[in-house]
């Protein structure tokens, strides 16, 4: 037996001597970045944290504020939920998202939209250009088919049960753990329906800037991609850095782009009208 183990005060110890160590794939607490854009005050940021491969995070994140998604080192998988946060019954509907803006591939000015025709967040700023919203995430039955585990304590931990931890935390349950997107990989659909992944690894440091349209909250696993077809299990750090920002205008080019868009942002305005 340890001697942590056998002495509690030795475990004490211990734990007191870890403070201030830094490991790849942490929260920043005060949230700390050097590399935010022009005009962004230190005080206006909200969160700053690495996600290790096979980690999660989750945030609440108020209207207006952007947050950017970094693929560090090129093969991070973000599966992304986002809930409404006064009332996460309403969240992220990837059917509606796909159908309502007649576009099933993510990028530079499209909307996540909720199942209440609302825009929960929308995409800014996207260098990456392969996100999926066809496939959802990964469970341990498909990790332990691929892997020969998929266990959330074990080797290979599966994007689904990542999310489900990360809902916990605002009191959510299993079935909260919706269809998510897949950001930083791709799926594409042939003519004759074959789904194929488009999963990299990719250059290093790809990033998008998501924009909160709502109050919400933001769910996210970095987890080898469904349908990776690689046979090692494979991911690498995803980091997440969210500021404060204003509202979106009423003339902006997002909000206005479409009239269906334009629609669901009525309906986010109409919403906090009350």
């Amino acid at each position: 037996m340890s001697a942590t183990l056998a002495n509690p005060l030795a475990a004490r110890d211990h734990a007191r001597a870890m403070a201030g160590t830094v490991v790849e794939a942490m929260p920043v607490l005060p949230p700390v970045a050097k590399d935010t854009p022009a005009g962004v005050a230190a005080d206006d940021l909200v969160w700053e944290e690495t996600i290790a491969a096979g980690g999660y995070a989750t945030r609440r994140l108020s209207r207006g504020t952007r947050l950017r998604l970094v693929d560090i080192k090129g093969d991070a998988c973000a599966s992304l939920l986002l809930f409404n946060a006064e009332m996460p019954t309403e969240r992220l509907n990837v059917a509606d998202t796909v159908k309502v803006q007649w576009n099933a591939y993510l990028g530079q000015g499209k909307l996540l939209l909720s199942d209440m025709g609302r825009v929960l967040m929308s995409i800014v700023e996207d260098d990456a250009g392969t996100h999926d919203a066809f496939c959802g995430t990964s469970n341990a039955a498909s990790n332990a088919a691929r892997y020969g585990d998929g266990r959330n304590s074990g080797s290979f931990p599966n994007g689904r049960d990542r999310l489900l931890l990360g809902a916990a935390k605002h009191g959510l349950q299993r079935r909260d753990v919706h269809p998510c997107v897949n950001l930083f990989k791709g799926a594409a659909i042939e003519a004759d329906g074959t789904i194929v992944p488009d999963v990299g690894p990719f250059p290093a440091g790809r990033r998008m800037v998501l924009r909160a349209e709502m109050d919400v909250i933001v769910v996210i696993a970095n987890c080898p991609h469904v349908l990776d077809p690689r046979p090692e299990w494979t991911s690498t750090p995803l980091r997440a850095t969210a500021w404060r920002g204003p509202v979106t205008p009423q003339d902006d080019p997002i909000r206005t782009a479409t009239p269906e868009g334009l629609r669901a942002y009525l309906n986010v305005e109409d919403y906090f009208r009350r």
